[in-house]
């Protein structure tokens, strides 16, 4: 998987490849809809409890399973977005 790209940067295939891994007893329900959907990192991001039972999440412990992993998409996102502040603040500046 493309766990090196950033979260929003994955498209739909590496949204599908997340699913599979993450969300296996889900895979049915949201393969379909995310492809309908065209769900990409960016989406999948912003996705809340109410959008996953309209893709056919309907138990709420299901949906809270996959609430938590997505809060750790956004976790790794933040991280990855601070870093490379942090690196663009810190590096040394080239002489013109």
């Amino acid at each position: 998987m493309g766990l090196s790209k950033r979260v929003s940067s994955w498209t739909v295939e590496d949204v599908l490849e997340w699913v599979q891994e993450q969300c296996p007893a889900h895979m049915d329900a949201l393969y379909k809809a995310f492809i309908k959907h065209a769900i990409s990192g960016r989406a999948l991001l912003r996705l809340k409890g109410p959008h996953l039972q309209v893709l056919g999440v309907a138990g709420e412990e299901q949906q809270q399973d996959i609430l938590q992993d997505l809060l750790l998409l956004r976790v790794r996102e933040e991280i990855d977005e601070l870093s490379d502040i942090c690196s663009d603040c810190f590096s040394p500046q080239q002489e013109k």
